[in-house]
């Protein structure tokens, strides 16, 4: 029965992961991988995730399901830190509701299965380029996929082609925008460009999915939930999937959320009702202790306040680290070449390397990152940032 089956190429940064460790260069440096690392290169377990993790040990009392929506007391924690813990008019309307789904890309799915289900021929448009594995969610659930411009030839932020390709897009049809900290370019939207984002999505009746995986690595936690709220307080509906698996550190335990935003509280719940049935089909109950995990902190103040220091540590390192490559890159002429980084957020650069420099860095320097010239910069550390610049210097 399975000897039709054919083989197909296996996911390019697990094999760039393969690669890395077969690697014998001493100075060799990944930054490829998605994952924060500090500045020994590791991923480290956050502190109050520790203590998180010994209070739940020490009180738990039951390993039974927690429901096709999860625990109602990660909602009761996720819902205020995406859409405003004081005075959100969306929350006091009760028009959000909160579904926890095995991480961001869990969250995608449902998204994805939702519209498919319930708004039939509608397609779905997305930045060019995106996370990858958009592509691959989105097809998957039989929805058509488009793209919109995000980035021109000199590897800058399209505003005005992206502005004029969305006052395009079909009325009804749905539109993946980054919160923020880009993936993979790392160029976000300022507050007057998603403004005028918010004025052609209401005008041409478009149905916003906001994709918010790294929240609190951008400008801060609250600042960083502009875009989101903007759309939210101002449309009738949006679509939202977070992720606390990055700003937790909590990559295995794959904890995300779907936030349905509906007209009313009544249609809220018409909606919550379908994505249950979505959420039933696809893994039934969503795993529980990363959500357990989040909501011990953040029902906490005392470990609450331990997180968002920790959580501003690591976005302080990375935007340091970013305007470091760049001066590292100054006695070699091209720090005005590469001025972007220093500019973009997040854990991800669209360095503007192009693919033949990406091979070098790899083959030449054991400098391993997407062919796209998509860089984790958290891989950069105050180490190698002189060994990296002599080998960009090399290439260019």
């Amino acid at each position: 029965m399975f000897e039709h089956i054919e083989r197909v190429p296996g996911d390019a940064i697990l094999g760039l992961i393969e690669a890395f460790k077969k690697d014998t260069n001493p100075q060799k440096v990944d930054l490829g991988v998605g994952v924060y690392k500090d500045a020994q290169g590791n991923t480290p377990v956050m502190r109050a995730v520790k203590e998180a993790e010994a209070l739940l040990l020490k009180n738990e009392t039951t390993k039974t399901y927690i429901g096709s929506h999860g625990d109602p007391r990660y909602a009761e924690v996720v819902l205020p830190m995406v859409l405003g813990q004081q005075g959100s008019a969306v929350l006091e309307a009760k028009r959000a509701s909160a579904t926890q789904a095995p991480g961001g890309t869990g969250a995608l799915r449902l998204a994805a299965d939702f519209i498919s289900a319930q708004l039939p021929g509608k397609g779905i448009w997305v930045s060019d380029p995106t996370w990858p594995n958009h592509h691959g969610i989105f097809t998957a659930a039989g929805i058509k996929l488009n793209k919109y411009p995000y980035v021109d030839a000199e590897n800058r932020l399209d505003f005005s082609g992206m502005l004029a390709a969305v006052q395009q897009i079909p009325a009804g049809d749905v539109i993946v925008l980054h919160a923020c900290c880009h993936n993979p370019t790392g160029f976000d939207l300022d507050r007057d460009q998603w403004q005028q984002i918010l004025e052609v999505v209401r005008e041409r009746n478009l149905l916003p999915l906001i994709d918010f995986a790294y929240q609190g690595f951008g400008e801060g936690l609250e600042e960083d939930a502009y875009g989101v709220r903007l759309m939210a307080e101002n449309l009738d509906e949006v679509i939202i999937t977070s992720s606390c698996s990055k700003n937790f550190g909590i990559y295995c335990e794959r904890t995300g959320c779907l936030i349905m935003v509906a007209k009313n509280q009544e249609q809220m719940e018409n909606v919550r009702s379908q994505v249950a049935i979505v959420a039933r089909e696809n893994y039934s109950n969503p795993p529980a202790h990363g959500g357990a995990i989040v909501s011990e902190i953040l029902h906490s103040a005392e470990l609450a306040a331990i997180w968002r220091e920790e959580l501003t540590e690591m976005r302080d390192r990375i935007n340091t680290l970013r305007r470091d490559f760049v001066a590292a890159l100054k006695p070699y002429g091209l720090d005005a070449k590469y001025a972007c980084v220093a500019e973009q957020r997040g854990m991800f650069s669209y360095t503007g390397l192009e693919p033949q420099q990406v091979d070098r860095l790899r083959d030449e320097f054991g400098i391993y990152m997407v062919r796209s010239g998509r860089a984790n910069v958290a891989g950069f550390s105050h180490e190698n940032l002189p060994y990296l610049a002599k080998a960009i210097a090399a290439v260019n």
